[in-house]
């Protein structure tokens, strides 16, 4: 178990990483949007392209850390001979939990370690889609100078 937790604690320390690195990418290039922004656009076209620009990251972050777990599946040897590790990785890191692929006994801790760092993860990014929508919005409204 001691071994499970090491390596769930690790990849998903990983996985923080990426997605903080992604976070403060975004952040930075949505601080420089705001100063840069021309008032001339519409706003529904605006908010649009905020909203599908911030989501296509965090879809494209999220699936660079399934591949990290993929890849520690992997490493380990977590997953029965034959499976796909990309697919058996999003359906723990999403928690849908198909049930069709399971992993070895030896390491059955890392799927609910995955499911874990997939629902904080996928949290967090929900977390920034509502704030960048919000500063957006305040954007948007703001009466051109």
């Amino acid at each position: 178990m001691v071994r499970e937790l090491l390596v769930g604690g690790g990849v998903s320390i990983i996985n923080i990483a990426i997605h903080a690195l992604v976070m403060t990418i975004l952040v930075a290039v949505a601080r420089a949007a705001v100063s840069a922004t021309d008032r001339s656009y519409s706003h529904s076209v605006f908010l649009m392209a905020v909203m599908i620009s911030t989501v296509s990251v965090l879809m494209a972050a999220h699936v660079v850390e399934v591949i990290v777990w993929s890849l520690g599946y992997l490493i380990v040897g977590a997953a029965p001979a034959g499976a796909n590790l990309v697919y058996f990785a999003f359906v723990n890191y999403t928690t849908l939990g198909y049930g069709d692929v399971v992993p070895v006994a030896h390491w059955r801790l890392l799927g609910p370690i995955t499911a874990l760092n997939g629902v904080l993860l996928i949290g967090w990014s929900t977390a920034v889609i509502f704030e960048v929508l919000r500063r957006a919005l305040a954007l948007a409204d703001k009466p051109s100078e």
